[in-house]
Formats: structure tokens, sequence, C-alpha cells
């Protein structure tokens, strides 16, 4: 039979719970943040949740060794309500969202490819033209404009003429 108050009663106080959670999601944001868009710009909130709860698995010291499901669903709650919290304030606060939130990086701009874009991001020409390739393109003189965007993944707009007037192309995953 299960030791019910073991499993429910919180064996860590709920502050210090939520002061460990929530360090814990605003050092894995800044760290996504600057490993660049190609690396973490796909991660979203349940792969930020997974992240944490592995971190707990195998390092205790999260939550202070703490045993209980109290413990671990309040840790869960302050991982949601920060994510929730910052989407509402780069929502309210635009201008919040340039330091908060990645933003489209301009890849290719006629034919041309932005060595610079590609340099932060630690991509090579062979696997931007992979990336072009994946969308059915074989020549970069063929692509108006590409973005890298915040998800990770690479939109093309195509020259005019190219596949009906310059509308994008279905984006693919890097």
């Amino acid at each position: 039979m299960p030791d019910w108050h073991t499993l429910f009663a919180p064996s860590v106080s709920p502050l210090e719970l939520c002061l460990r959670g929530t360090v814990t999601f605003l050092v894995l944001t800044a760290m996504m943040r600057t490993a660049g868009q190609r690396e973490a710009g796909g991660l979203g909130l349940t792969d930020v949740f997974l992240v944490v709860l592995v971190a707990q698995a195998f390092a205790p010291g999260l939550v202070g060794g703490s045993g209980s499901l109290t413990d671990g669903a309040l840790l869960a709650a302050t991982v949601i309500v920060w994510s929730v919290a910052l989407d509402a304030v780069t929502y309210r606060w635009p201008r919040l969202s340039r330091a908060i939130k990645a933003r489209p990086r301009l890849l290719i701009e006629d034919g041309r490819l932005h060595r610079e874009v590609m340099r932060r991001e630690l991509m090579s020409r062979d696997e931007v033209m992979v990336q072009l390739r994946l969308h059915g393109i074989d020549d970069l003189a063929q692509v108006e404009r590409a973005y890298l965007e915040p998800n990770g993944m690479i939109s093309i707009i195509l020259r005019r003429g190219e596949n009906g007037g310059g509308q994008p192309v279905r984006p693919q995953a890097p």
C-alpha cells in the first residue's frame, strides 16, 4: 500500500521549488537564445519541459532531493507559468520581443548567401544547399529571399516566375 502522505506531501518548500523552477527555466531560455536559431529555435515548451524533467531525474539537486508528486507538479507548473508569462509580455510589449524571442534571419537575398548569418548559425554552404534541395531548388539564383525562421526552419521565396509569382515555398525542418 502506498504511503499517501509521502506521495503527495511536499518534501521541499513550495517557495524553494518555485525559485528553483524559475532559475532553471530562465537559464535554459537564455542558453537556447544564445545557442542560435538553427540549434535551439525548434525547441518549444514541450522540449523545455522535457529537459527540466530529465534534469530532475538525473540531478536531484534541481529540486533539493524531493520525491513527492506535488514537488514535481509545482516545478512543472512553474515552467509552464514562465513560458506563458514570457509569451504574454512579448505580446503586450512588442519591443521586448526583440530581446526575448528570436526573429527571422535573412539567409539568402537575390540569390546571394548572407555569410554573417551563416557564420552566426554555424551553417556551411553545403548545409544551406541541402535545405534548398529539400525544397526542390537546385540553384541559388532561383531564390529571391530565404529566412532562417525562429523555429529553426527555412522559408523560401522564389524569384517571380519560378513557382507562380514569388510565392513562399513550404518550409522544411533543417
